[in-house]
């Protein structure tokens, strides 16, 4: 059998998804799985054994070129001669039902109640019914395993196996890491200045941990503000400038991720990795919360439906919660 899953991005989604394939290959190993995926976030797919080929597209060139949409629906409708025998459209949205439908003609996806964008259920001959504001990581295992008549438990991904996968090609894991203490990654950024924890804050938890702290950082905003912290910290040390692989060796490696609730800091869940994620205006249930992988949220309420983008609450959360869930994360 040769399925496609369609999860396009963002980084944070495509991880969550990810979690099922293990289960999925454990239960059918005669299935062929492809995935696709804009390109942008296709080393986050790179290395999974579960994941046959991964195809990718480019979707969002098209908000700057009109005229790629015409080598994009070419490129899809070449994938489409693989002829799946089931398309699985883990997204949800309008432009992944599309890409759905010129890959093939059994497609399975949300129900219209269980998404935002209803219309793509059209799209659609199976149709999983799950909430809304349920659980995104068990929303993702049940719309990829229901139409292969796969279970996926809750206690099946609370025992997951570790599922990003690496090549060791980049020394800077050598240079940056520390022997002597432990090593604590920061993710600073995320898509909206609302869900950022601040850097003031950020500093005074690597001034209290005195560990060895590294700074992810994506663009240059957040390169000027990892160099803050570094200026403002003698445990604090700003990563060079690294691609999506390199970040999922270091966050392998290291022995606790603190960070806003962005894709980066979801690796960690990922890679069986100590975590703490810091949510301000976006709902706690995007996460499983384990003995290692823990969160502190602001107190404000978040509406699933509709996400307040000038909810600055995150502003407010004391950086001593922080700094002591680290401690206990840290001394086991």
């Amino acid at each position: 059998m040769k399925i496609a899953i369609v999860k396009l991005s963002a980084m944070g989604d495509i991880i969550h998804a990810m979690v099922a394939l293990q289960f999925i290959k454990r239960a059918r190993p005669d299935i062929q799985i492809d995935w696709i995926v804009e390109e942008g976030f296709k080393q986050v797919l790179e290395n999974n054994p579960h994941i046959d080929n991964i195809l990718t597209v480019n979707l969002k060139s098209i908000k700057k070129n009109r005229m790629a949409l015409f080598s994009e629906l070419k490129k899809v409708r070449t994938y489409a001669k693989e002829n799946y025998d089931l398309i699985i459209d883990a997204q949800g949205l309008i432009k992944s039902a599309i890409t759905s439908k010129l890959l093939g003609k059994k497609i399975a996806g949300f129900s219209k109640k269980s998404i935002r964008e209803g219309v793509a259920s059209y799209f659609y001959n199976r149709k999983i019914e799950i909430a809304y504001d349920e659980n995104t990581i068990d929303r993702n295992a049940k719309v990829m395993s229901e139409p292969l008549d796969i279970e996926i438990t809750h206690q099946m991904i609370v025992n997951k196996e570790p599922f990003l996968f690496y090549t060791n090609e980049n020394r800077v894991v050598e240079e940056y890491f520390s022997k002597e203490k432990k090593n604590i990654i920061f993710i600073i950024g995320s898509t909206w200045e609302s869900r950022n924890y601040p850097k003031e804050k950020f500093v005074e938890v690597a001034n209290h941990l005195k560990e060895n702290v590294l700074i992810a950082w994506g663009g240059e905003e957040e390169r000027i503000k990892a160099e803050w912290i570094e200026k403002n910290s003698n445990y604090a040390k700003a990563l060079p400038k690294i691609d999506l692989n390199t970040l999922k060796e270091i966050i392998a490696k290291s022995d606790l991720l603190i960070g806003n609730d962005t894709g980066p800091t979801h690796m960690a869940w990922g890679l069986n990795v100590p975590s703490i994620t810091i949510f301000g205006p976006t709902p706690v249930n995007r996460v499983y919360q384990t003995p290692i992988n823990r969160t502190i949220k602001s107190k404000s309420k978040v509406n699933h439906y509709k996400l307040d983008k000038n909810d600055f609450s995150i502003q407010k959360i004391p950086s001593h919660k922080v700094i002591l869930m680290a401690k206990e994360i840290l001394n086991g």
